[in-house]
């Protein structure tokens, strides 16, 4: 099998075992092996409804934190840092069934961030990303600023000093 495919088979098998994604009711569904997509659920069980009865916004929130940092990680390896900076969420409608979010990462996208990130200077790319029920309407709409930097050991600048 396929490298690729086996790193992000873990990873998705990871994630959708860590507390704060199993315990809300968060899986992931789908991860390509090239870390280019990845597909979200989040399930609406009694203890993830807020007082409305519909979607808890937290949770929703959840579902999407750490994924396009964690699909950049393992696109461009570990000689980046690679966090979330700044993020809203704008909530459209209620949902009150499964809800779900889907990220995709083009290869323009990456080329950017290499050529942008390559003096050394941060990046901060902002992503956004719909929330949308069992019939496709969106619940939500969430924006993230990312910050990407090489990592002090890779930057130009300090090679050159050494």
């Amino acid at each position: 099998m396929d490298i690729l495919l086996k790193r992000a088979t873990v990873a998705r098998s990871v994630l959708n075992l860590w507390p704060p994604f199993w315990g809300s009711g968060i899986k992931i569904t789908q991860l390509s092996k090239d870390f280019h997509l990845c597909q979200v659920q989040l399930a609406f069980r009694w203890w993830n409804k807020n007082a409305n009865r519909s979607q808890f916004g937290g949770a929703m929130f959840a579902m999407t934190d750490p994924i396009y940092p964690l699909m950049l990680m393992a696109i461009l390896g570990n000689k980046y840092h690679i966090w979330d900076s700044e993020s809203s969420i704008k909530f459209v409608t209620p949902g009150r069934t499964k809800v779900f979010a889907k990220f995709q990462l083009d290869k323009a996208f990456i080329e950017t961030i290499l050529n942008a990130a390559a003096s050394g200077e941060k990046f901060e790319p902002e992503l956004s990303t719909e929330v949308f029920d069992e019939t496709g309407k969106v619940v939500a709409v969430i924006k993230r600023k990312l910050y990407i930097r090489l990592k002090r050991q890779y930057r130009p600048e300090l090679k050159q000093v050494a």
